[in-house]
């Protein structure tokens, strides 16, 4: 395994990283907005800190189906308030959810560390914008689908082996692009170009992913998967089925969770790393 590098900070093999979910967006499915004004969005931020968070990953465009979102509409929720977090936190790495080139490159002037292509690569450019700004990449599984869809039901011969594959290919060619190998992640990208088989067959079976030596990051808070393996829970009572999908994911060597509460991720995975130890 290698180890994972980001803001001068290093994740050694074991060492578990927060990553807290931040969106300035009106629509957002979990909460619905509440975070989606300037202010309520560093309060957010200022939390996730407190809560423990390395990474806040802020986000400015729903993943699912939804209203139109420019890049230039994406540009004004998300950059002005990375230079805000970036002055306000100058040792925290923050991430931005994004597939467009054009909003990874204002962000990382702003100040962004990391980007978070949770579409897979539909822009191959953004690997060049993060090699040139000398910041990380998260290269996800999602299918091959187009950017906030939901497929009707798509079908693997197995599903592991595609996302094995097809991140490990991502980060070959992000590396190839100039991007450092030891700032690159993988993410399976639960329910993105997924059903929940797929999703719980990923976790099941996510040492394979370890396995290649890439760090992994995993995002399955309150996804729509662990709802329905719990009889179809609604969003606001799926946080034990995502406690209990962190620690499987953490016992077969995840590094990096994406959550939407930190503090109790951090406390669940602090007891993860106490067994493994």
């Amino acid at each position: 395994m290698t180890i994972l590098r980001l803001r001068g900070r290093e994740f050694r093999p074991g060492e578990f990283a927060i990553m807290a979910v931040v969106n300035r967006t009106p629509d957002s499915f979990f909460d619905r907005g509440r975070t989606y004004g300037f202010a309520a969005a560093l309060e957010a931020v200022d939390a996730a800190v407190d809560g423990g968070a390395d990474i806040v990953d802020i986000g400015g465009v729903k993943a699912g189906p939804g209203d139109e979102v420019d890049p230039a509409e994406e540009i004004r929720r998300v950059a002005d308030l990375v230079a805000a977090v970036r002055e306000r936190h100058p040792q925290l790495i923050i991430s931005v959810d994004t597939w467009r080139a054009e909003v990874g490159e204002v962000v990382a002037e702003a100040g962004a560390d990391l980007l978070n292509d949770t579409w897979g690569g539909v822009d191959p450019a953004l690997a060049e914008v993060a090699a040139k700004h000398g910041i990380g990449l998260v290269c996800a599984h999602a299918g091959r689908v187009v950017p906030r869809t939901r497929p009707h039901r798509i079908a693997y011969d197995d599903v592991v082996a595609d996302v094995v594959a097809y991140t490990a290919d991502l980060a070959e060619r992000a590396v190839a692009a100039g991007v450092r190998r030891e700032s690159i992640l993988i993410d399976p990208a639960h329910d993105f170009g997924k059903n929940t088989w797929h999703s719980l067959e990923v976790s099941r079976r996510l040492h394979e992913m370890v396995a290649t030596g890439w760090p992994v990051l995993v995002a399955v808070s309150n996804k729509d998967f662990v709802g329905e393996t719990l009889g179809g829970l609604p969003v606001d009572e799926r946080h034990a089925g995502t406690m209990a999908t962190l620690a499987v994911s953490a016992w077969q060597g995840a590094r990096v969770f994406r959550v939407h509460d930190a503090a109790s991720a951090r406390t669940a995975l602090a007891v993860i790393a106490e067994l493994r130890r």
